[in-house]
């Protein structure tokens, strides 16, 4: 399985020895005790990583000042699945985003230079969608995923080629060049669109392979979802691959794709979450592109949060009120913070995830104490937990 490479484990050995205090004013007692906070008792939370999910994440954190009556910021930096991955590892963010799960060798150097896990955690889910821009044809294109591999291998060079006909005969479709568009920069997207090629070609996973980057074949590079969007938008005869919520939220064509039962999928918050409706292993780290999902889209996975088990060992996070925003956070986000999903374009969580999601937030320690577990069993308990009250003096 192709994931992002982690680095070398001195070099994040050595991130691990800063002190808490660097940078500030406070003693590193005083830090550990009290966080960040300013003088008015607001406190941040800082998040870095994928673009896929920026609109949701900024729309909580929106709601989430608000409901915090601005005690609580959350700053999200739309920086790239790579992005997020490398600053969670450099310990710089809170939390990453991305639509890559950390790979075996990434979990395995984390817990041994922090004593503890990394966790996964999904917060939404990823669908990512072919992206077109031929004049005239404002939606109705079908792709298969055949035919997407063909394309982006480069041997599908015109719109008008029979293999494009036959999955649209009631469409008239141009002699127009094809011009292939990809992400430049580490995409938990690509890394969902490649998985989705590897899986229904043999040809695709041997040569090209899947990750959050990948030697392309042909065409030319994007960075982030608006560079793949800039360059599909302006080009004639251009595809590419965005996510669905980018997709609505810029008026962009996309097309439906055939899934693994045959059918036309056309994408929807509806199909997205039925290919998620699977068993999900304890730390959720599974790809189900091309589900066996009879009316599931098959271009989707998770997104994911990354957190440390010991939210102590994360230089970013400098007291414990800090890692327990960050945590309260994480619960708003993944129960009532839902609400904001399908009308940003994102599909709901499946109730297999929360579970799981649950599951995980239990293990969440301060210096050994589960505060993870007591939070969790207070937002159960009590849904005005989040309000003013219970938030950081």
């Amino acid at each position: 399985m192709n994931q992002l490479q982690p680095v070398a484990l001195l070099t994040f050995l050595a991130l691990l020895v800063f002190s808490c205090g660097n940078g500030n004013n406070g003693t590193p007692g005083q830090l550990q005790e009290e966080g960040r906070s300013d003088r008015s008792g607001r406190m941040g939370i800082i998040g870095a990583g994928a673009t896929f999910p920026a609109p949701l994440i900024t729309a909580m954190a929106d709601d989430y000042r608000d409901l915090t009556e601005g005690r609580v910021t959350v700053n999200y930096q739309s920086i790239g699945s790579g992005g997020g991955i490398r600053q969670f590892m450099e310990q710089t963010v809170m939390f990453g985003m991305s639509e890559a799960y950390l790979s075996d060798d990434v979990m395995s150097n984390i817990e041994q230079a922090t004593g503890g896990k990394a966790f996964n955690l999904p917060i939404t889910l990823a669908d990512v969608v072919p992206t077109y821009n031929l004049p005239g044809i404002d939606k109705g294109l079908v792709f298969s995923g055949e035919l997407l591999v063909e394309i982006y291998m480069g041997d599908i060079t015109r719109w008008n080629d029979p293999k494009i006909k036959e999955l649209n005969p009631d469409i008239d479709l141009p002699d127009l060049p094809i011009t292939v568009v990809h992400r430049s920069d580490g995409s938990g997207t690509t890394n969902v669109w490649t998985s989705f090629l590897s899986r229904v070609s043999d040809r695709w996973r041997s040569q090209v392979g899947y990750a959050t980057s990948v030697g392309w074949p042909t065409g030319i590079g994007g960075n982030g979802n608006e560079g793949v969007a800039g360059a599909v938008q302006n080009t004639r005869g251009a595809i590419g691959y965005n996510s669905f919520a980018y997709a609505l939220l810029n008026d962009m064509t996309y097309g439906s794709v055939v899934n693994a039962a045959g059918n036309v999928i056309e994408p929807s918050f509806e199909a997205t979450t039925e290919a998620a409706n699977i068993d999900l292993p304890e730390d959720t780290r599974i790809l189900f592109t091309n589900t066996p999902a009879e009316y599931g889209y098959p271009i989707a996975g998770f997104a994911w949060m990354l957190v440390y088990e010991n939210l102590d060992a994360n230089n970013a996070i400098r007291g414990k009120k800090e890692a327990e925003e960050l945590i309260r956070f994480l619960i708003w986000s993944i129960t009532d913070g839902q609400e904001l999903s399908e009308s940003l374009g994102f599909a709901r969580l499946p109730e297999s995830a929360l579970e799981r999601n649950y599951e995980m937030i239990r293990q969440l320690r301060w210096q050994g104490e589960t505060i993870g577990s007591d939070l969790l069993d207070e937002h159960m308990a009590d849904d005005e937990f989040l309000t003013a009250d219970g938030i950081t003096e």
